[in-house]
């Protein structure tokens, strides 16, 4: 157990003398931090559920602007959807789903309207049919949640990387 515990001191020694810091920081020390976050305003996605909630666990995560007005940057975000049946059974009937969800997003100035940074996420997840249409479909939306919620935290790893590399963007 000691011997655990000099390897941490010794990493956590070694890391204090190099330049790291938190991504997400929230000092004024780290303009990737959380702070430059609040002056993101996140557009509303077309895509129905989806759409909903990856908007709504981008806004969650970055804690933006609530209106455009209050924001410094515009995120907008187009969705692309497919639903795939990956398990056959030799009667044809499809016995589980393979969802993907690709979302395109913009970062752009509100002032200028000029494109700062632009990427893409995917994230593919599956679902089970089940004997009940209701539990079925509710699988199906629990995979459309996670799905948005992982392209969320991707991006949001993306623009903090972007403004970290960036400072003063």
């Amino acid at each position: 157990m000691s011997a655990r515990l000099l390897f941490v001191a010794a990493l956590a020694g070694g890391l204090a003398g190099c330049s790291f810091h938190p991504l997400f920081a929230t000092d004024d020390s780290a303009p990737g931090g959380q702070q430059v976050f609040h002056t993101i305003y996140v557009d509303p996605i077309e895509a129905e559920r989806a759409g909903f909630e990856l908007r709504d666990s981008l806004i969650d995560l970055l804690r933006g602007a609530e209106h455009q007005d209050e924001a410094l940057y515009r995120l907008k975000i187009a969705v692309k959807q497919t639903i795939e049946g990956t398990a056959v059974q030799t009667n044809g009937d499809i016995t589980r789903y393979t969802y993907t969800m690709i979302a395109d997003y913009t970062l752009s100035s509100i002032k200028t309207g000029a494109e700062i940074t632009k990427g893409s996420e995917t994230s593919v997840t599956g679902y089970d049919v089940v004997a009940s249409p209701y539990a079925t479909l509710v699988t199906q939306q629990d995979a459309q949640k996670y799905a948005a919620h992982d392209i969320a935290d991707r991006i949001r790893i993306d623009l903090g990387v972007y403004f970290l590399k960036h400072k003063g963007a």
